[in-house]
């Protein structure tokens, strides 16, 4: 037996992606290896326990190894251990890939790397050059054109009039009026969004408050565009002051028409994502998810934020469509005007301003690499993953609409592990009724049957206002009036989604998933409401089936009391993206603690344990669905750690089911 102490050298310490590689290389000896830390022992062969071990860089340990070759294993695991870059050093190398070899045979002209993919968050480009560091939003690598999106305010080039110029300011404003709203139903129509916006908008830019109004200022003496600013800017305050949160967030669309009538009167073209027209890198301070709706997305090659955190909807979105991005970036909104062209790295949160042409071409070659690689990739389309333990492991896609469907069957999911119903719900004058709702949830059963599809009820708050629910003012929404908590306090939203869901489970196999669940009460009370439903539709001859109920494992409270909630559901979910903040105490949107929001957390990895544990011994499964089951060092841990499940935005499926059947 040898034993040896060492400081650790690796960045961070044995943290998520350093603590697998460690493991892996262990494994390659026959002899046992332990880790000792203080008092505390840990098997060098499982990264789940190194890494609930939590060693950190500079820490000293204790190594030990018994058997036949355990000086060959004490000095390569040494030499690991004491090199800071080792966590990067010997990543990427997946040994005996099989069927992705098979690919590369038929695929012509492939390049002998293509069947050795390596995890594209720990490349690094062979040119040396300056970048800055943002939030990793969406993995993936981009270079190319800027397209700076940062709408500036506008301002009138003169206040008054002479009485003579009246006349000639009027009918300006009505050409320019007539042509803005002209662009805003062309606007919609290629949106594909409901009428009901477009006329929502068009009624309030016809009404007298706001045509009528700019009229009678420019009658006044005032110049056209300065008239119709300004009255924009009250109209809006006029709305912003409404308790009707639908109507309150109309502000921002008022001051969109005025805007739109004010730039043709001043002769000005907007910058607008609906305009791309060649492939480019979108620059922001700040985009929407309606923003991002509104844009030409073929043209979208990759996304670079001033605001917003991995876990946004913006995010969400751009891995959905496999769009690289960069969010949280600390920079001023002149330093992205300045910009011509930017190389992004999305799996590491860099970015690169006008990047020399030795980096450009450095990225070319590693874009066109990752291509191969996604191309070889595909033999895993209708692949069932089983580890070689025996494990059946499903990858399932996040969705929320139905538009994503067709990306999810292309990338070979294996059914919908999260449908986030309130985009359903958001973005219109009026709650969806339950026939509308059912038409959504089947049509989402049917393209999946006989797969699962799990369905998350309504999930907002007053960080998500939705029309027909008055949210209070909240100073910390996220731990607010949200969720499970609303919906049962507001049965007149919550039982059409239920029926809704009832009536949808005789065309596939539906799931039904409560969110933000802390208590075991919530979850009888949502059964007695679906008994409910249940027997509302049977007096009214209506065919409904009941679906399996499960939960959102996204609080500590159901994390530790998870061996109570589990025998009264079918499945949990643990939601990584909250869990991690409220196990860590940290806002997960502030890009200023993005180096603390961790879901590899010891802390985080034993919540999850514990959840794991409580499904095992109540026989049912359990599924990550936060952003960590998509990541590739953290899958090797969640199902070491007892996951059944993982699911995420299609874009990462192929990749995911690859590791699960090499684990």
């Amino acid at each position: 037996m040898l034993e040896t102490a060492i400081v650790v050298k690796v960045n961070e310490g044995l943290h998520a992606r350093p603590a697998t590689q460690f493991a892996k290389l262990a494994k390659e000896f026959s002899c046992s290896l332990q880790i000792f830390r203080g008092a505390t022992c840990a098997d060098a062969k499982s990264a789940v326990k190194l890494m609930l071990l939590g060693v950190k860089q500079d820490d000293q340990i204790l190594l030990r190894a018994d058997g036949s070759d355990e000086s060959d294993a004490v000095r390569r695991l040494l030499q690991f251990l004491s090199e800071p870059s080792a966590g990067v050093s010997l990543a990427g190398h997946d040994a005996n890939d099989r069927l992705v070899e098979k690919a590369a045979a038929v695929e012509a002209g492939s390049r002998a790397d293509a069947d050795k993919p390596q995890d594209p968050r720990v490349q690094e480009p062979a040119v040396t050059e300056a970048s800055v560091r943002g939030v990793a939003a969406s993995e993936g690598l981009a270079d190319g054109e800027a397209f700076v999106y940062l709408p500036e305010a506008l301002r009138a080039t003169r206040q008054f009039i002479e009485p003579d110029e009246v006349e000639g300011e009027l009918a300006r404003f009505g050409v320019a009026f007539r042509e803005a709203i002209a662009a805003l139903d062309s606007q919609f129509e290629t949106m594909g969004q409901h009428d009901d916006i477009v006329e929502a908008l068009t009624d309030v830019a016809q009404s007298d408050e706001f045509s009528s109004a700019v009229k009678d200022r420019i009658a006044s003496g005032w110049d056209a565009a300065a008239a119709t600013l300004q009255v924009g800017e009250e109209l809006a305050a006029a709305f912003l002051a409404m308790e009707d949160e639908y109507l309150r967030s109309r502000a921002d669309d008022i001051r969109g028409i005025a805007r739109q009538v004010a730039l043709r009167l001043l002769g000005r073209d907007d910058v607008s994502l609906a305009s791309l027209s060649r492939p480019c890198i979108v620059l922001a301070a700040d985009l929407s998810a309606l923003d991002f709706a509104r844009a030409c997305v073929a043209n979208i090659v990759g996304l670079v934020c001033i605001k917003g955190s991995a876990t946004s909807h913006l995010a969400i979105m751009a891995r959905a469509h496999g769009i690289p991005a960069v969010l949280g970036l600390p920079v001023a909104d002149d330093r992205l005007r300045e910009a011509t062209t930017v190389a992004l790295d999305g799996a590491q949160g860099q970015v690169w301003f006008d990047p020399s042409p030795e980096l450009q071409a450095d990225f070319a070659a590693r874009i066109a690499q990752d291509r191969r690689r996604h191309a070889a990739l595909s033999v895993y389309r209708d692949v069932a993953p089983v580890t070689r333990d025996g494990r059946h492991i499903e990858i399932a896609a996040n969705l929320g609409s139905l538009t994503e469907i067709d990306a999810a069957l292309e990338a070979g999911a294996m059914g919908v592990g999260l449908f986030r119903t309130e985009l359903l719900f958001m973005d219109r004058r009026t709650l969806p009724d339950e026939d509308e709702q059912y038409n959504v949830y089947s049509r989402l059963a049917e393209a999946f049957h006989p797969r699962p599809v799990v369905i998350r009820t309504l999930d907002v708050g007053g960080d998500k206002p939705v029309p027909g629910i008055v949210f209070p003012q909240e100073d910390n929404p996220f731990l607010g009036w949200r969720g499970v908590r609303m919906c049962l306090d507001r049965p007149d939203v919550f039982k059409p989604q239920l029926r809704a869901l009832l009536r949808a489970a005789t065309l596939g196999n539906v799931h039904v998933m409560l969110p933000m669940v802390d208590d075991l009460d919530e979850v009888r009370r949502v059964k007695v409401l679906l008994a409910t439903c249940a027997q509302e539709l049977a007096l009214e001859g209506a065919a409904y089936a009941m679906p399996k109920l499960g939960i959102m494992v996204e609080t500590p409270a159901a994390a530790l009391t998870a061996d109570l909630l589990a025998p009264e559901v079918d499945f949990f979910s643990i939601g990584t993206n909250d869990l991690t903040q409220y196990v860590m105490a940290v806002d997960r949107v502030n890009p200023n603690l993005a180096a603390l929001y961790r879901t590899d957390h010891p802390a985080v990895l034993r919540a999850i344990g514990m959840v794991c544990e409580a499904a095992k011994k109540a026989n049912i499964r359990v599924a990550v669905c936060g952003e960590a089951a998509a990541r590739p060092e953290m899958i090797p841990v969640l199902i070491g750690l007892g996951v059944n499940e993982l699911s995420m935005s299609p874009s990462s499926v192929l990749r995911a089911k690859k590791i699960a059947s090499e684990l």
